[in-house]
């Protein structure tokens, strides 16, 4: 069958001869256009990190970011197409506050998580609607522990020790590989966060981005809140001095 989309990919409701739907398979390609975003789980929460790319240096440094809150104990990591992402984050808080408002707690994470997706994969059944062209991460950590997971375009949802979206995933992932997360703490994490995030930056395409980095864990009373300044500065130093080691190292092998 032909890789080629011709005829199959004007409508999200129609398969291709050989079982695909374009349009979803589009949307994923959307995100991977995007910065990177990544998410690893510490034994004591979950760091998020995000890399937002910086196309005009006018912009405000505050704008368009990349990193929400969903609930007092919930964030969002999102990669694609912000504008559709914003309104996944507007869905999630909805679901999250009819749960707060119905049963008088917090949400379970795993619970919002079916919510959303459920949602993400609605608009993958009509053809008067286009699937999101974005991909989210969601954590928290409760009386279950530290909990990550993500939903990509088609509504699929998946939990995850460690997980990355965006353009430079695959080269996250093995960077995350060599991490031994379950052993580590937020704190060394965010370190570790930092640094994958400017490993994977490809300089030559993408000259100027911004470090978002966040958690949900133990030091932050199980509320998700951007990482304090000393910290976000130390681990944004951390990487910088490991990739000025790196290319010390390479110049020396030449």
């Amino acid at each position: 069958m032909s890789s080629i989309g011709t005829g199959y990919d004007l409508s999200a409701s129609q398969f291709s001869p050989d079982g695909r739907v374009f349009q979803v398979e589009y949307a994923q390609k959307a995100v991977e256009n995007s910065g990177t975003a990544i998410g690893l789980r510490a034994k004591d929460g979950v760091v998020f990190a995000v890399e937002k790319l910086v196309v005009s240096k006018l912009y405000e440094s505050s704008a368009n970011r990349r990193i929400f809150f969903v609930d007092k104990h919930v964030g969002m990591a999102v990669a694609g197409l912000l504008a559709d992402a914003r309104q996944i984050v507007e869905t999630a808080r909805t679901e999250a506050a009819n749960y707060r408002s119905q049963y008088g707690s917090p949400i379970p994470l795993r619970y919002l998580t079916d919510r959303v997706a459920m949602y993400m994969h609605a608009y993958t059944l009509y053809s008067a609607v286009r699937p999101f062209g974005c991909a989210v991460m969601m954590a928290c950590h409760g009386a279950d522990g530290p909990q990550l997971y993500t939903v990509d375009p088609s509504g699929v949802s998946w939990g995850y020790v460690g997980c990355a979206i965006g353009k430079a995933k695959e080269a996250a992932k093995t960077e995350m590989e060599k991490l031994k997360m379950k052993n580590m703490t937020c704190r060394e994490l965010v370190k570790e966060a930092a640094k994958i995030i400017y490993i994977v930056h490809d300089e030559v395409k993408d000259k100027h981005f911004e470090l978002q980095l966040s958690w949900v864990c133990e030091e932050s009373n199980g509320l998700h809140e951007y990482v304090p300044h000393d910290v976000h500065m130390k681990a944004e130093k951390y990487a910088k001095d490991a990739m000025e080691e790196d290319s010390a190292s390479e110049e020396e092998d030449l």
